[in-house]
């Protein structure tokens, strides 16, 4: 149950980020005349900014972290590797094979982005937002014994 809530707080944020993504992606060519990957680099670096304080501060607000310098750098670096993924796809279509209309630059984007995705939600849960450990009362089984070996539901009930 807790990694179907995780998938859907990841999904809401990255949801919110791809939006982000694809509206500075478009404005940047369209408005900006810049070229499609140069457009593409700039948009996924803006969403990556969104997407960190969406995760931080909603999906895994309740994995606090100590070292939140480890933490950004650990969300950079995995970042940049799903940058770099996102956009070599549409490198690849653009440049490879001259697939560089309007639509088609959107589909290889749309592509990359859920490519780098699933990267993305493995290394964020296991190496940036780390859950912590569970305490024993999380556990699941009976309640744990009292002092005199009683169950604690059973030591109420006096």
């Amino acid at each position: 149950m807790e990694l179907t809530k995780e998938v859907v707080k990841f999904g809401a944020v990255g949801g919110a980020g791809v939006f982000v993504n694809i509206a500075a992606f478009n404005i940047g060519r369209h408005f900006g005349h810049l070229p499609v990957v140069r457009a593409s680099v700039i948009a996924t670096l803006i969403s990556i900014a969104f997407n960190y304080v969406g995760f931080r501060y909603f999906t895994y607000r309740d994995r606090k972290s100590e070292q939140h310098t480890k933490e950004i750098s650990l969300f950079l670096g995995f970042s940049a590797i799903g940058l770099v993924i996102e956009n070599s796809i549409l490198y690849v279509a653009t440049y490879g094979f001259g697939w560089d209309s309007t639509l088609q630059s959107n589909v290889f984007k749309f592509l990359g982005i859920g490519v780098a995705t699933l990267f993305r939600f493995w290394s964020y849960r296991t190496w940036v937002f780390k859950a912590l450990p569970s305490l024993p009362h999380d556990r699941p089984g009976p309640p744990p014994a009292d002092v005199t070996g009683e169950y604690r539901h059973d030591a109420r009930r006096r």
